[in-house]
Parts: structure tokens; C-alpha cells; sequence
């Protein structure tokens, strides 16, 4: 079961984060379903016969957006270790800071290998995945 039908992250401007968010999305292995002045999605769109729809807004605020006062945080599904790692590489060639490289988090469980990027307006986001090596 998918929890979540979407969820929205909010950055004062799209032009450094359209590049960040294209990047680690597409290490992830989510295509971008949408592309406007004001907005970017990415995953899993309904369509004619599919009940899926799963997906990630990144939406233009115009404005400051404090991220790091909320300490916001978003963690993404990866489908194996090496997308994890492509995640943490692609979002610091575009512009993210590191938060965390790719590595077990045994404290959460043996097998949680994660990695956590900054993206440009400073939220916080992550990609795990939870299986063997």
C-alpha cells in the first residue's frame, strides 16, 4: 500500500531547483509528469485505467520560504543501493548540499541504507531503501 496520493515542496524559485529536482527524481527512477512556470511533479499521474498516482509537486513561492526553521523533511522510496547513491551524487552536482552520504543507518534497522541532500531553498530530503545489498 502507498500511503501518500502526493505531497508538496515549496521553494522560493524554480530555477535552481527545477535542475536539482530533474536530476535526483530521475536517479530515482520518477519521470517528471508535469512542467509549468509555477510548478514541477514528478512519479505517478492517474491516467485512463490506473488507480496509481503518486507524485511530488515542487511549487514556486515568489518569496523566502524558511525550510530550515520547520526542519521540513521528505524521504523518498529507492529501488536498490545504487540508486540511493546515484540520488546523493546527482543532487550535489546540482546545486544540493550534503546531509548525510549514502550509507546503513543501523539505528533505524540492519538493512536502512539512505543518503540525505539540502536541496538549493535549504529543504531536507532523503531517498532510502530498506533491502539486502
Amino acid at each position: 500500500m502507498q500511503l501518500l496520493d502526493h505531497v508538496s515542496i515549496t521553494v522560493p524559485d524554480l530555477g535552481p531547483a527545477r535542475p536539482f529536482y530533474d536530476a535526483v527524481m530521475r536517479a530515482l527512477g520518477a519521470g517528471k509528469v508535469y512542467d509549468r512556470p509555477d510548478a514541477l511533479g514528478y512519479g505517478e499521474r492517474c491516467g485512463p485505467g490506473s488507480g496509481q498516482h503518486s507524485y511530488l509537486s515542487v511549487f514556486a513561492s515568489g518569496g523566502a520560504v524558511d525550510a530550515a526553521g520547520a526542519r521540513r523533511h521528505w524521504c523518498f522510496k529507492a529501488p536498490n543501493r545504487a540508486a540511493v547513491d546515484a540520488f546523493h551524487a546527482a543532487g550535489l552536482a546540482h546545486g544540493g548540499r550534503d546531509e548525510g552520504a549514502p550509507g546503513l543507518r543501523e539505528h533505524y534497522h540492519p538493512q536502512y541504507y539512505a543518503a540525505f541532500l539540502l536541496d538549493p531553498a535549504g529543504n531536507r530530503i532523503e531517498a532510502v531503501f530498506h533491502g539486502p545489498a
